[in-house]
């Protein structure tokens, strides 16, 4: 495996010249000269964006791969793992990446902030796809951060990289908003599957052997990224994944308060939680009852 752990390794591996500033880097397609094998595995730990006009090349991301012959723009986390699963055999004429280290936001309120930018943990397949004019004004702000890369640094540099760098994300969210609203359609059949998922889990008594459902379990169910899938949940819904799941053992658990005279330690664990104590927690966060108050009437006028 290769290991990139600074953005001076990155320009050796795609044999470019030293970089202009030793924490961030925009990169034309058009400079990319790297020759890599088919099966490389490339740790890369840097913040990526990929502006893909489109090549011949395929790379596996997680357990799935991304085919780079249609254009979008992806992104990539900190410390991921790409492996190249076909060979490059054409370097495309247009388009770019953004790449930069930790450090360079650790101090700042993006670094505090980043966690925002959910699509940083999307699955590549899950990429954003831009129009023209969506495509030209992100293309517009990464030129914006070369230029200031290219100007001798100064006291004022590091803000304004950032600053760029923060609003470029910002125009990445309000897109992918954009994304997940034209796709309504084909996302409420997501739901759909979602909550048939959810309920198949109890109803095959999963919860017994494998304690509670994860984000991650439904997730995969539905061949999606843990963190796309509740993005689009939150977007369709106004809940998240683990909202969702969290309304549904709520739910689940007032049946068993109401209908069955089992003590609250036995319901817990029939729902598949370890500890007692972390279900009467939930219930009463999510109800501003304790599961005894909430039997036995209490808070019902």
């Amino acid at each position: 495996m290769l290991i990139l752990k600074t953005v001076t390794d990155a320009h050796r591996f795609l044999k470019l010249p030293a970089p202009k500033h030793p924490l961030i880097s925009f990169v034309p397609a058009k400079d990319f000269h790297a020759e890599v094998e088919v099966g490389t595995k490339v740790r890369i730990d840097l913040f990526q964006i990929w502006l893909k006009p489109g090549t011949d090349c395929e790379v596996g991301y997680g357990r799935n791969s991304f085919d780079f012959r249609e254009g979008a723009l992806a992104f990539f986390k900190a410390g991921q793992v790409v492996t190249v699963t076909s060979p490059v055999s054409e370097v495309p004429s247009e388009g770019w990446l953004l790449l930069f280290h930790p450090d360079l936001i650790r101090m700042s309120d993006l670094g505090k902030n980043i966690h925002r930018y959910g699509f940083f943990d999307y699955e590549t397949y899950e990429s954003l796809h831009v129009s023209e004019a969506e495509k030209q004004a992100l293309t517009d702000l990464a030129h914006k951060i070369d230029s200031e890369l290219s100007l001798n640094l100064d006291r004022y540099s590091q803000k304004l990289i950032v600053s760029t760098l923060e609003l470029l994300l910002d125009y990445c969210l309000r897109y992918y908003d954009r994304q997940f609203l034209v796709r309504t359609q084909l996302n409420q059949g997501l739901i759909d599957r979602f909550e048939r998922e959810l309920n198949a889990y109890f109803e095959e008594e999963k919860h017994l052997d494998q304690g509670l459902p994860s984000v991650k379990y439904l997730g995969e169910q539905l061949h999606l990224s843990p963190q796309y899938l509740s993005d689009l949940l939150k977007k369709e819904t106004g809940k998240n994944a683990q909202e969702h799941i969290h309304f549904h053992l709520i739910e689940q658990a007032k049946n068993y308060l109401l209908g069955t005279e089992e003590p609250v330690s036995q319901i817990a664990y029939q729902l598949g939680f370890a500890y007692p104590q972390h279900f009467t927690k939930l219930f009463k966060n999510k109800t501003g009852l304790t599961p005894v108050a909430f039997r036995n009437g209490e808070g019902v006028s």
